[in-house]
């Protein structure tokens, strides 16, 4: 398992199903660097507690509301348009790796929030992506576990 957070999000953000579990997730409201968070976090072994895991929403919120959502928005909404204007296309491509630079700053400060809480002291995988994914309906829950099989692999 990696020891950043960005290539272990990386790693198994490449495995079969992850992305689509993410993006499934994600359509049900949950931030998927959050949940990224969370299973790198599950798989080194870092005891799940709400303190700890208020402490990553409230450092993710702003950033996913105010950063993160705006610019997938707009990334989003360039879609169909952007299949009829190559300049477009072009525009749509710089905004998703500007996206996923955001995307990389706010896992970054995750791993920062964490860094001192102890590795190795129990196996809380599922409460971590639980507590990430939020409620889920059957479909979502499917996504999560997806997402749980693929970070225990780690």
């Amino acid at each position: 398992m990696s020891d950043d957070v960005w290539s272990y999000a990386l790693e198994l953000y490449a495995r079969p199903g992850v992305e689509a579990a993410c993006l499934s997730l994600q359509e049900g409201g949950a931030d998927v660097c959050l949940l990224l968070a969370a299973a790198w976090l599950g798989s080194a072994g870092t005891a799940f507690s709400e303190p700890r895991m208020n402490a990553l929403e409230n450092v993710a919120r702003d950033w996913h509301k105010d950063v993160v959502v705006p610019l997938r928005s707009l990334r989003v909404s360039w879609r169909d348009a952007a299949g009829r204007d190559v300049d477009l296309a072009a525009l749509r491509e710089r905004l998703k790796r500007l996206e996923l630079e955001a995307e990389q700053v706010l896992l970054e400060r995750l791993q920062k929030a964490a860094s001192d809480w102890p590795r190795g002291e129990a196996e809380d995988l599922v409460r971590w992506l639980d507590a990430a994914a939020g409620d889920a309906d059957g479909l979502r829950r499917d996504a999560r576990e997806t997402l749980r099989i693929a970070a225990s692999l780690s």
